[in-house]
Parts: C-alpha cells; structure tokens; sequence
C-alpha cells in the first residue's frame, strides 16, 4: 500500500510542528495496523521526534501494551470513544512521548453492525491532562478507510499541537 502524496505532506509538517516545540509523539493503532506509524517514520529525521508506536489489533493487546481497562472494552467495545481515548492515554502514560493519537475503527469489509458499520473510526489526541475524541464515518473500501483515518489522525495532531 503507497502513502499518498497527501499523507506524507502531513506527516513531514507534523514533523516540523514537533521538531520546532521539541516533543515527541506516540501512536496506539488498532484498523491501521501500523500505517500511522509506518507514514510518520517514512520522514527522514523522524527519530528524532516519533517516540514510540504501539500496534494493539487485538483487545489483549489493547489491555497489555497501553493498559486499556478491561472493563472499558467490555462495556463500550474496542470501537468506542472510551476505548480510543484509554489507547491515547495508555500510549502517553508507557512512553516517553508528550503528545499520543489512537486509531480504532471498523475497516471492513467485514466486522461491521448496524451501530458501527464500516467505516466507523474514533479517534483520540491525547496530551497530558487533556484528551479529545472524535468520530470519523469513512466511505470507501478496507484500503480507503486505513488511509483516510491516517491523515485524519496526523491533521488532528497538528490541528491539536499548533
């Protein structure tokens, strides 16, 4: 899968963003699999402010990795603003990073219900002692909604640090 053109203008003004207030960022990523990452680490001097990425596909990854409470998957499911919002935090509170994004969503083309079907992407921003989350419905197939929830991940982290 090739970032877009788009993506990786994104990720290189994240880049400079983070560079410029010298933080560092994490990323806890669960329907993309790791593209956040792979998108922010495709910028050559990304090391020197992208901390950390946690890939948390599964529910005891979620738990294990970036403490996301058991009881909050179990009342609220993997894709839900409490959920995205526990990842943010979990991913800031394990790293070193001073700013974290979580991605948690539906890409189909299965695993869809009538309450998240396809396309359902909550995300989190999340910085010490403030989260946001918002809610994202994504039209296209299992390709498009990956890559669109990861350039609204990185706008969302430069929207949220400028």
């Amino acid at each position: 899968m090739r970032r877009g053109e788009k993506t990786l203008e994104l990720a290189a003004r994240l880049g400079s963003l983070a560079r410029r207030l010298g933080v560092r960022i994490a990323t806890a990523e669960s329907c993309t699999g790791g593209l956040l990452a792979g998108a922010i680490t495709d910028i050559p001097g990304s090391s020197g402010w992208f901390e950390r990425g946690f890939v948390t596909y599964s529910d005891e990854a979620k738990k294990e990795d970036i403490g996301v409470p058991v009881s909050v998957l179990a009342r609220f499911g993997a894709v839900s603003e409490q959920t995205a919002r526990a990842m943010a935090e979990g991913a800031l509170a394990v790293s070193r990073a001073q700013w974290a994004v979580a991605v948690t969503g539906v890409a189909g083309p299965d695993g869809g219900s009538p309450e998240k079907p396809v396309g359902t992407v909550w995300f989190a921003w999340a910085r010490k002692g403030a989260t946001q989350a918002a809610l994202h419905h994504l039209a296209g197939d299992r390709s498009a909604v990956r890559q669109a929830s990861v350039a609204i991940a990185l706008q969302g982290l430069i929207d949220r640090m400028a």
